[in-house]
């Protein structure tokens, strides 16, 4: 019986393995099918505080890996497939090939942001093709860059390139925006954001070092293409929580996000946490993902003490 089984290995993951393998509490981590979350498929990570010159995003995970083993910290590298509560509380997680018991469960789990399903596309992410502007708008300045929706999310994202990009085209599969009312009204009239209707990206081009040169553009309307240079493709169609190994045990809204309590990290069942982007929708950050991987971990903690028998 495991006091803690963190199941995740990003930000949130780590975190929540330092904090509760420092309180002695031995904690087994389950890796997921990305070990290391999505900062793995990141080049420079440039906003985590500690470093002023930047640090790889593969590298910052393996110091966070490093610094939960080192206080005991224990990762199998499985994929959970299903967790269970039994009548006395704990809980039964399943990875198909083996079963693990845990007094209390920290998900970590993240979101899996939607891609548009191209041949290349995998092996563009971090080489011109992002789902983060926050993370990634500041390496392409005066440079033209496309932004690929039309929610409130692409809206957001194209507002803030305009701050480093020369050019933001929107590329949008509809002639009108669904973003809120206000949001679209702001970005329509941003003069560096140049709208793209009734389009898709159909194939991407890198250029000599296998870097993001241009997009082909369909027009969904006559079927034709043309070419768009661009130097980076920001995706933002959404993303999708990898919750859904948690039916009955947590409530969702209405995209898969785990609901926690307010201000809390705790879910509708006692003892089962949730931590970073599988409860975030709204910051989808590295540095908040690791807060609320503390914030859970304490909870824990917390939880363990006033349940113990």
């Amino acid at each position: 019986m495991e006091d803690v089984i963190i199941i995740g290995t990003g930000c949130a993951g780590y975190t929540a393995a330092i904090y509760t393998a420092r309180a002695n509490l031995n904690p087994l981590m389950l890796s997921g099918t990305q070990p290391g979350g999505q900062l793995t498929t990141t080049t420079e990570v440039e906003n985590f505080p500690g470093h002023p010159d930047g640090i790889m995003g593969p590298e910052l995970m393996m110091k966070m890996q490093a610094q939960a083993e080192k206080f005991g910290a224990r990762i199998a590298w499985a994929n959970v497939e299903g967790v269970t509560r039994r009548d006395d509380g704990s809980f039964l997680v399943s990875t198909g090939a083996e079963s693990y018991e845990a007094k209390t469960i920290i998900v970590a789990t993240g979101a899996a942001p939607r891609h548009l399903g191209l041949p290349n596309e995998k092996s563009l992410i971090g080489h011109g093709l992002t789902s983060c502007a926050t993370c990634d708008g500041a390496f392409y300045r005066n440079v033209p860059v496309c932004v690929i929706g039309g929610g409130d999310s692409a809206c957001e994202e194209a507002g803030f390139l305009t701050r480093f990009a020369s050019t933001v085209y929107l590329i949008h599969r509809r002639d009108t925006l669904r973003a809120s009312k206000i949001m679209v009204e702001r970005t329509l009239a941003n003069p560096k954001i140049v709208p793209v209707w009734n389009s898709t990206a159909s194939e991407y081009l890198t250029d000599e070092k296998g870097e993001v040169r241009a997009v082909t553009l369909t027009n969904l309307l006559d079927g034709t293409t043309r070419e768009l240079a661009v130097s980076c493709v920001f995706v933002a169609i959404g993303h999708v929580p990898n919750s859904g190994f948690l039916d009955g045990l947590v409530d969702k809204d209405e995209n898969g996000y785990i609901l926690q309590q307010p201000g809390r990290t705790a879910t509708k069942t006692p003892g089962l946490f949730a931590a970073g982007d599988v409860a975030d929708h709204f910051y989808r950050q590295a540095i908040t993902a690791a807060g609320q991987g503390c914030a859970a971990a304490l909870e824990a903690e917390r939880y363990l003490s006033e349940h113990a028998s």
